[in-house]
């Protein structure tokens, strides 16, 4: 994990460079990474998350599960409705990272929340990136905290049922920073494990 700072930091620059992105392409812009989007669309999901994150970190650990519920604006306006969320997210999660707040799966606290939305917010601007056709990578050391994030999230996401298998695995390793996961596939889901060792694949 990296250090509540750069993820704060992480949300504040991805989710100005992604609505620079998006002002640039056009509402009307297909986004690639995203097939069935047009950044007008984009930008109604990363808004509508963002709020959704902000308004967990005041609920309580087993407060259980809320929906999401955000009034969409216009497309005209989600550019800057999004940069207001943006700042409204940062602001929320300028806590202690182990301060109590709901979320779908451990810890519940702030710093999931710090953590979760600097990769979502990462991973969204390169798709609006990808609508100008110059998508930029993520920053080496976020991407592979981003990688080790999603290897915890996969097996544990209440929305659908985990990928299972009979002890398959597969050995992943950075190549650029420190990072490296062997991920088995087992009948009661996903096992992760951070060393050095060979995977089927």
């Amino acid at each position: 994990m990296l250090d509540p700072a750069a993820y704060l930091a992480a949300i504040r620059d991805n989710a100005r460079v992604l609505v620079d992105a998006a002002e640039a392409a056009g509402l009307d812009a297909r986004v690639p990474t995203c097939p069935d989007w047009d950044v007008a669309e984009l930008l109604a999901h990363i808004g509508r998350v963002h709020r959704w994150a902000a308004s967990n970190t005041t609920r309580s650990p087993d407060a259980g599960y809320a929906a999401p519920d955000v009034e969409i604006p216009p497309p005209r306006g989600r550019a800057a409705w999004v940069r207001v969320g943006a700042a409204e997210l940062v602001a929320a999660l300028e806590r202690p990272a182990d301060d109590p707040a709901w979320t779908w799966m451990a810890p519940s606290t702030i710093g999931f929340w710090q953590r979760r939305q600097a990769h979502e917010t990462a991973m969204h601007r390169v798709d609006a990136e990808s609508a100008t056709g110059a998508p930029q990578p993520i920053d080496a050391a976020l991407a592979a905290d981003g990688i080790d994030e999603w290897f915890e999230i996969v097996g544990n996401t209440p929305w659908r049922a985990p990928p299972t298998g009979e002890g398959e695995s597969l050995h992943f390793h950075c190549t650029d920073v420190e990072g490296e996961w062997v991920v088995r596939l087992v009948p009661t889901g996903v096992e992760v494990e951070r060393v050095h060792a060979k995977g089927d694949v």
